[in-house]
């Protein structure tokens, strides 16, 4: 569980420093329609095993299915998506759906075994939610700071050309806008 949300993490990271935004291909369409499909499919497969078992065994067994259904669904969309905010509302649902299995496993069991297990689930639901949104917090706090680093850098370097006169200060002023983007 914890590993899927590192990797959640680190491609919001990765696709959010990067700083471009790029539309949606055809391809990378496809690639989020096939990725659904073989999650649904992979869904009825999962659920047409649970059936054979009766119980609180097959609610988990089911549950257990949706979730994996929920990660496939999430990851594909956050992926197609391709934002940050996409990234942390998948790793929320996918906490959501961690969460609904986990209160089913813990209907199995009776008196205060329940009560803890019960209690376990929603800390660890508090904590992966409270994770996504420091994550969020964390990428966007770097992002400006960031930018406000670049836009000083630039500051100094347009002030840096103020040395030159004509031409040259004309060069020096396209050269650093060049440089910084602006």
């Amino acid at each position: 569980m914890r590993t899927s949300h590192v990797i959640l993490l680190l491609g919001a990271a990765l696709l959010w420093a990067a700083g471009h935004v790029r539309a949606a291909t055809p391809e990378a369409k496809l690639a989020y329609q096939q990725a659904r499909d073989a999650a649904a499919a992979e869904y009825k497969t999962a659920h047409a095993r649970c059936e054979a078992i009766t119980g609180n065994p097959k609610d988990v067994c089911i549950l257990e299915a949706k979730a994996a259904r929920v990660r496939a669904d999430e990851e594909a969309r956050a992926k197609y998506e391709d934002t940050l905010k996409a990234y942390t509302q998948a790793r929320m649902r996918i906490a959501g759906a961690n969460y609904d299995l986990d209160k089913a496993r813990c209907a199995g069991l009776t008196g205060n075994d329940k009560d803890v297990c019960l209690e376990q689930a929603k800390a660890r639901l508090v904590a992966a939610q409270a994770d996504a949104k420091a994550d969020q917090k964390t990428i966007e706090a770097r992002n400006a700071a960031r930018e406000d680093k670049q836009s000083a850098a630039y500051r100094v370097a347009r002030e840096k050309c103020d040395a030159f006169a004509g031409a040259a200060k004309d060069q020096c002023v396209s050269a650093a806008k060049a440089e910084f983007g602006k």
